[in-house]
Parts: C-alpha cells; structure tokens; sequence
C-alpha cells in the first residue's frame, strides 16, 4: 500500500468520525455553553481526546494542506467552545 493510499483511507475514517461523532458532539458542547452551562467532565475527556487526535493526525494534515481550512474552522469551533466554557465556569 503507497503512503497516498493509506492517507486516503485515513483521511476517509477520519471524515467519517468527524461527520458522525464530533461534529454532532461540538455542535451539543457549543449549544450547551452558549445556553450558559458549564462542561462535565465527560465533556472535557472528549475535548481531550480531540486535541490528542488532533496532534496525531497533524503530519497528515501537513501533508495534504487541502484539509488545512477544515482543520482550521475546526480549531475555531473548538476555541469558541472552550473560551465560552471558561466563561461560564468563572462566572458560575
């Protein structure tokens, strides 16, 4: 298998993760701190998660810089999360 190859079943698998479980997720986490709540701690495995998977797959990301607008509106969408979350704790 050619490393072009692989990249594009892994580019698929993460599409695909990304349509079906953390998107929808942010979505939620972003609804629930825009309506003033704060995040549990299951909500903050899952950040964490993303950020550890987010460091693992950014050589791939290097390598294919069509992805990096994507990548970066995902960044923002997760900072947004985390800055109203942080918001709300200190006013909590």
């Amino acid at each position: 298998m050619t490393d072009k190859m692989h990249d594009a079943g892994v580019t698929q698998v993460l599409l695909d993760r990304l349509n079906n479980q953390r998107l929808p997720r942010a979505l939620e986490l972003k609804e629930k701190v825009d309506a003033g709540e704060t995040l549990g701690e299951f909500d903050l495995h899952f950040l964490d998660e993303v950020f550890a998977d987010a460091q693992t797959i950014q050589p791939m990301v290097d390598r294919h810089p069509e992805y990096q607008p994507l990548v970066a509106r995902l960044i923002h969408l997760y900072k947004e999360i985390l800055d109203k979350a942080l918001e709300n704790q200190n006013r909590a």
